[in-house]
């Protein structure tokens, strides 16, 4: 990497830490040895694989994967497949049903603690009780104020059985749903910065050259990190210059909100996020001072915030737990200067860019580096 990027890299950790808040996590810290046995490991990674399937779908609600064994054979899985839908605990019990199998004495693996209050739906620790499941192994606590062991201390005070994963598996299954065990713990949406550079540091080419620095296929996994987040963040220097459209270019994906850090309100009324608001919604940050009356009238949604810090509390209190973060160098370094970046995706493309006004790429075979950092765990 050349001098410029080393530079860029290291302005993007330091400005975590100066803050105090930048804890760089080794897959080591806190894995404990599991006391389970290798039949509930296995049953546990279903769970897991399980709830995958209502990613991009459940928002603000965590993603969870339940299975029912019963003398060693499974009789139920489910997922949380979309928000204001079954939990996966429900779902498991209904697939029981449907198989003719009754879940009673059975043991019950699920990768989040079951719900015990009332949300969208009734609490999962009544149906579990109910259908006389005598066994839970959880993957993962829930941190949330309204859960926080109160699903296992009801189990238990009704005989079941409870016991707590460790090591691989409770690892997997907080990381499975960092969003929204950080909006639980501090009410902030998990931040996630996405940038594409050169080997020689460079994140955008030459006036009136391709913007395209990575590949058609990195460029197709962004557009699916898009639909599994609830919102995309760029400043209002990338909208000027680029005029993105900011959606998931994904059939049946739910579209993020796209959001604009706009402190002067100067978003363009005839740009591409302004005319597809009936394809998703935008929502604009500006700054107390800023006259955004009429971008409100044209129908975008605006935040009045004063740093970034501000914005994110506003952000989270709208129930966005998790922001995509696409708007280049400048709002990357003011989120790493605020100390605000949780995870980062960098792809590195195997072009110099350098004063030349062509991508010309160092071996045509080669595809893209993608560095993922996870800068703390929630």
């Amino acid at each position: 990497m050349s001098v410029a990027g080393v530079a860029w890299a290291r302005k993007l950790t330091d400005g975590r830490l100066r803050g105090g808040k930048l804890v760089l996590i080794d897959s080591s810290v806190n894995v404990m040895n599991s006391q389970l046995t290798g039949t509930d490991l296995r049953h546990l990674s279903r769970a897991l694989e399980l709830a995958e399937c209502g990613r991009g779908r459940v928002s603000p609600n965590p993603l969870v994967g339940a299975v029912v064994v019963r003398d060693g054979e499974v009789v139920g899985e489910g997922w949380h497949a979309e928000l204001g839908g079954l939990h996966a605990e429900r779902a498991a019990l209904a697939d029981c049903e449907r198989r003719g199998e009754g879940p009673a004495g059975a043991t019950m693996y699920v990768t989040l603690e079951p719900c015990a209050h009332t949300g969208r739906t009734p609490p999962c620790t009544e149906a579990i009780l109910e259908a006389g499941i005598s066994r839970v192994v959880i993957a993962s606590d829930d941190p949330s104020e309204k859960a926080a062991g109160r699903g296992p201390g009801i189990l238990r005070d009704g005989g079941v059985e409870v016991e707590m994963a460790s090591g691989e598996q409770a690892t997997a299954a907080r990381l499975l749903n960092q969003p929204f065990r950080k909006h639980a713990r501090t009410g902030l949406p998990l931040v996630t910065l996405k940038l594409a550079m050169s080997l020689d540091g460079r994140t955008t080419t030459a006036s009136g050259d391709s913007p395209w620095i990575s590949s058609e296929r990195s460029r197709e996994l962004v557009h699916r990190w898009r639909a599994e987040s609830d919102a995309i963040a760029v400043g209002i220097g990338t909208v000027l210059a680029d005029d993105p459209l900011l959606t998931a270019r994904i059939p049946n994906a739910r579209q993020p909100i796209r959001v604009v850090f706009d402190r002067s309100a100067r978003l363009p009324h005839d740009s591409q996020l302004m005319r597809t608001l009936d394809q998703a919604p935008v929502l604009v940050v500006v700054s107390p001072q800023a006259d955004a009356s009429t971008l409100r009238d044209a129908g975008a949604k605006v935040i009045v915030a004063d740093g970034i810090p501000a914005a994110l509390s506003e952000l989270g209190r709208r129930e966005i737990t998790s922001l995509f973060l696409e708007g280049g160098r400048t709002l990357a370094a003011a989120f790493a200067d605020a100390g605000e970046i949780d995870e980062a995706r960098v792809f590195v493309a195997p072009v110099l860019l350098g004063g030349s006004r062509r991508i010309e790429p160092l071996d045509p075979g080669a595809d893209d580096t993608l560095i993922e950092t996870r800068f703390r765990e929630w």
